[in-house]
């Protein structure tokens, strides 16, 4: 699984460098996955390695008013969780390898993608694998497990996973850390707060519309226009239906939920957070992000509509002495457009309304 080098000289590089670490990264994490895994075959070390694989503090509630019900078990958080987060960073990073390797590189070779779509479809396909595999695993834990501590450390540990990824995008690095920050943060809030079936609903919701995304990305990849468009309507409709309903349940739940419980209070130790200035936050930072999330896509919306609407422009004659001065004025423009797509949080590749992909105007070849 280890990466290819782009060629050049075969000659492999010295052990324990950084070219070495980068090309066999999957093999040395997999060693590592490896090692923890046997330790569970021995009794000595399998206390040690239960730790990074199994989810500690678990709590055993007995029913009190049917004493035939089996009990159940809840999880609570605490210091070991990082076992767990550092074991299954592991295993995502193996996971990510043999995804790139055996399924995105074949499709790369022979779809015959530029460097730029090149590193989009491989984002894309990385995120698609992740969204779904969270849609299913969120459905079955809401309808039957009804445990989601373990889902929140997975979702957790994944946008950490993604966020060395993302900075091989050199100019949409900042704009692509920030969006996987806010990831981090509401999902480490929602487990610290024990708002745990909160965060699974929303984060459902909101995965099932990026699911749609980025599967039309990747069809548009492929020169699949005729499913990729409607996929990218379907995508709009679905985005705005998630940011309604996030804000919806959290209000629901945070504001008239938990302020007509009894045990409002700060209480650390037991869990309970329940305290007026705790829920308008929630409420403000919830509320916050899915107006960012939204303005991002509105002006990303209205920024395509006005290039395409300046390329479709019909031209007008201009005498011989003012057409440099448009020409260095629309070059202006172009570079303060090209500037702002920078901080289209990876929408770049998405067509505009109207079905159609950005067009050019014919005068830039002139």
């Amino acid at each position: 699984m280890a990466i290819r080098r782009r060629g050049g000289s075969t000659k492999n590089p010295p052990i324990l460098s950084h070219e070495f670490v980068i090309q066999n990264h999957a093999d040395i994490v997999s060693c590592a996955a490896m090692l923890i895994l046997l330790g569970l075959m021995f009794q000595i070390t399998s206390p040690l390695s239960s730790t990074f694989v199994a989810m500690q503090y678990n709590v055993t509630v007995n029913n009190t008013e049917d004493p035939d019900a089996e009990p159940t078990t809840l999880y609570q958080h605490g210091l070991l969780d990082i076992f767990s987060v550092f074991f299954y960073f592991l295993i995502c990073v193996v996971i990510h390898a043999v995804i790139q390797e055996y399924v995105l590189d074949k499709l790369n070779r022979k779809l015959h993608l530029s460097k730029v779509k090149h590193s989009k479809f491989n984002e894309s396909g990385q995120l698609l694998t992740f969204y779904l595999m969270s849609v299913i695993w969120g459905v079955h834990v809401i309808v039957k497990v009804k445990l989601n501590c373990f889902f929140l450390i997975i979702s957790w540990m994944i946008y950490r996973f993604f966020v060395p990824i993302f900075l091989c995008f050199q100019e949409e690095v900042s704009a692509r850390i920030r969006y996987a920050s806010f990831y981090l943060a509401f999902i480490l809030g929602a487990y610290i707060l024990n708002l745990g079936h909160l965060a699974l609903l929303c984060l459902v919701i909101h995965y099932i519309a990026e699911l749609t995304f980025h599967l039309a990305r990747l069809l548009y990849f492929g020169e699949k226009t005729e499913f990729s468009d409607p996929l990218f309507s379907l995508w709009l409709v679905l985005f705005l239906i998630a940011r309604l309903s996030v804000v919806t349940l959290t209000v629901l739940v945070v504001w008239f939920g938990l302020g007509k419980l009894e045990n409002s209070g700060l209480d650390i130790k037991a869990g309970n957070f329940n305290t007026p200035v705790i829920r308008v936050s929630i409420l403000a930072g919830v509320s916050l992000f899915q107006a960012w999330l939204l303005w991002i896509v509105l002006t990303f919306q209205l920024r395509r509509r006005r290039e395409n609407q300046q390329a479709a422009a019909p031209r007008k004659k201009t005498p011989m002495g003012k057409s440099k001065d448009k020409k260095a004025k629309k070059d202006e423009v172009n570079k303060m457009l090209k500037a702002e797509s920078v901080e289209d949080e990876g929408f770049s590749d998405m067509p505009a309304e109207n079905g159609g992909m950005r067009t050019r105007s014919k005068s830039k070849k002139k």
